[in-house]
């Protein structure tokens, strides 16, 4: 047995590596990383570079001592000499690969990404029931009852807990109809009950927080495109793949068919 793999006591062979990474269903990764590796290949790195991201890498990951050095390397199945040559210079690569490929599109990116990425922070109440949901506005709305007081007692959700408040939440990931209505509120505006899903919500928004194009957002912003682009590509590759199967199938039907 050609063995390639030492996991404890079990020796895997080479030939059960593709068979254990698709029942594991690690070949996804797989082609992922390999598709990477074919964008990278082409970027150099200097000596500087690498040192530069080396203590980087060491520093984020408290690596400060031999010990917790060894610890790491043998947690993740690397020599030293792996981690310093191949591991660290392909991480600076894909930093590279990154910036080199999107950097220049980052701000239109942004401006096109703006609205789902500004934050909210907003009060909301909710019930099933339209004559309840319409006393409530009107309690509010006549200043009858604070909107904190009216959440903690009738709201039918967890914001309950928490006087009806809830955020900073990006725009992005509140529910579509309710985000839209947030986005075109002023802050302090109350909302009629309106329907979303099951629910009759009342609404108001508090505060806006506008998504600002800074370093971190920029750092977040390639990363997306980045990931957008490995997923485009990965289902490229399903794609010709599906397509050469089928080819594959009606060649070895015609072989038949022919004798």
């Amino acid at each position: 047995m050609n063995a390639v793999l030492q996991i404890g006591n079990r020796a895997i062979d080479s030939q059960e590596i593709i068979p254990r990474l698709a029942s594991y269903q690690m070949l996804p990764q797989l082609y992922r990383e390999s598709i990477i590796d074919e964008a990278i290949a082409p970027i150099d790195c200097t000596a500087e570079e690498i040192a530069d991201v080396r203590q980087q890498f060491y520093e984020q990951n408290q690596l400060i001592d031999e010990t917790t050095q060894q610890i790491w390397l043998k947690q993740h199945g690397m020599s030293r000499d792996f981690l310093e040559t191949a591991f660290i210079p392909r991480l600076l690569k894909i930093e590279k690969f990154k910036h080199q490929t999107w950097h220049h599109k980052l701000e239109s990116y942004f401006l096109k990404r703006k609205r789902d990425l500004d934050r909210v922070i907003y009060s909301l109440i909710r019930v099933k029931e339209s004559e309840i949901a319409r006393e409530l506005y009107f309690r509010i709305y006549e200043k009858e009852q604070s909107f904190a007081e009216l959440a903690r007692k009738y709201s039918q959700g967890p914001e309950a807990q928490v006087n009806g408040i809830l955020g900073p939440a990006e725009l992005g990931t509140i529910q579509r109809n309710l985000a839209h209505l947030l986005a075109i509120s002023q802050p302090g505006q109350l909302w009629h009950p309106i329907r979303i899903e099951e629910w009759l919500v009342i609404v108001k928004l508090e505060t806006l927080i506008p998504a600002q194009f800074d370093v971190p957002m920029r750092q977040r912003l390639l990363r997306e495109l980045f990931e957008n682009w490995v997923q485009e590509k990965m289902h490229e590759m399903w794609i010709w793949q599906a397509i050469f199967g089928i080819i594959h199938l009606s060649i070895l039907s015609l072989c038949v068919l022919c004798g």
